[in-house]
């Protein structure tokens, strides 16, 4: 009887440790990854799948949050001493994260590691994610900013499709054209409510900038920077583009959906959604130019916690999200352009019926979006005080002189806290 009871209770014990082993064994190590956008999920996924064939022994877990809770929960986490080891970055928040040493620098990796070159990537993701000369966000995809138009609202009123040869006069002439108040449709958008997709186009077009090269002065004050919110708010009074109330109460890339919107221009990653919507009917053109062809560049890339206890392995699974690879399956999937040059062609054929090569072509001709160490800042700023004019009635030269004025002072405290 006592050994039958000595039996099972190593039985037993033999069992337990078993399963102890079963559950220790399979994984031992984890990367946490974290990023916004889950419309991204199938190429992220198809590059992690990817990763974990070749490091068996790791698993990979992804964080999707909403874009209003990102930012908080992100830096919560990393300034804690914790956050995930790889995770989204974009160029307005990207000083605040890389000049107090919360980034890891990839310079070393890519040092020792001749699969990466920094000359694969269009040149402004490279400038947008350096600081102090070290590269730290490894870029992912990118954007730029595009004439998007209605076909069929052309085709009814039988007036020829934009082209590059367009300007300003020609939003004008044409918006006005193909504006009926009577049906709701207007005949261009003009953002107020962003500015990538709206007015630092125009005050680049114009032959201003957003903020000097050495991040000490604001251009929102010059006579460039006037005329270009002269020309938006023409095509308001006008009623070629919507208010600023109406584009607070009602989304524009819904309006242009919905036959409400004949022009708009917009970033290249809201090609695949409306040609799912829209079909053929919908086109891409360049965007027009003012006195001179600019459109504002940004994407966004994959950074590295610098207290990350696995730099190495987060490096290679960087590389499987960024690499050649990587850029291959974003391009197919018709996400947005890649930010690898090698992978252009693929990302055109994603949406063959559409003109995305205008996407292609202003990565070479573009302008980085601006930033400096306190972007966000001096940004929200901004788009109160701009905002505000238009809602108020206020004159513009008014409020951009105030924005002006503000601005630099924030670029000084930003410089003086050095």
């Amino acid at each position: 009887m006592k050994k039958a009871i000595a039996l099972v209770m190593l039985v037993a014990a033999l069992s337990v440790a078993g399963c102890q082993s079963e559950r220790a064994s399979p994984r031992q190590q984890t990367l946490d990854i974290a990023l916004w956008d889950e419309k991204a999920k199938p190429a992220v996924d198809e590059a992690i799948a990817a990763f974990e064939n070749k490091h068996p022994d790791v698993r990979v877990n992804v964080t999707y949050s909403p874009y209003s809770q990102y930012w908080t929960t992100l830096r919560t986490s990393i300034g804690g001493g914790a956050g995930p080891d790889l995770f989204w970055m974009n160029a307005v928040n990207f000083h605040q994260y890389a000049e107090p040493g919360l980034l890891q620098s990839l310079e070393k990796f890519i040092a020792e590691d001749e699969t990466f070159q920094k000359q694969h990537y269009f040149e402004s993701m490279i400038e947008l994610y350096s600081y102090e000369d070290d590269l730290f966000g490894a870029p992912y995809f990118v954007d730029a900013v595009g004439l998007f138009y209605n076909k069929a609202l052309f085709d009814e009123s039988g007036i020829p499709y934009p082209d590059e040869t367009w300007d300003w006069e020609d939003i004008e002439r044409v918006g006005a054209q193909l504006t009926d108040a009577d049906k709701g449709v207007y005949g261009y958008a003009a953002p107020i409510v962003s500015n990538q997709r709206g007015y630092y186009n125009y005050i680049h077009q114009a032959g201003g900038e957003i903020v000097s090269e050495d991040q000490a002065h604001s251009g929102f004050g010059t006579a460039a920077a006037k005329e270009a919110f002269a020309f938006i708010e023409r095509l308001v009074d006008q009623g070629i583009s919507p208010d600023i109330k109406s584009q607070i109460e009602n989304d524009l890339d819904q309006m242009f959906m919905s036959d409400k919107v004949a022009m708009y221009p917009t970033l290249s990653v809201s090609a695949a959604l409306f040609h799912d919507e829209m079909g053929h009917k919908v086109d891409v053109a360049p965007l027009p130019k003012g006195k001179k062809d600019a459109v504002i560049l940004h994407g966004i890339s994959w950074t590295m916690n610098k207290k990350t206890e696995h730099p190495e392995l987060a490096w290679e699974l960087i590389k499987e999200l960024t690499g050649e690879a990587g850029n291959e399956t974003i391009a197919k999937s018709g996400f947005s352009t890649p930010a690898a040059r090698s992978a252009g062609d693929l990302w055109l054929e994603s949406i063959p019926d559409m003109d995305l090569h205008v996407f292609i072509a202003a990565q070479e001709t573009g302008v980085a979006y601006p930033v400096s160490k306190n972007t966000m800042e001096w940004q929200r700023m901004e788009q109160t005080e701009i905002q505000g004019a238009f809602l108020s009635g206020e004159p513009l030269d008014d409020a951009l002189d105030r924005v002006a004025t503000e601005m630099e002072r924030i670029l000084r405290q930003g410089q003086e806290s050095e």
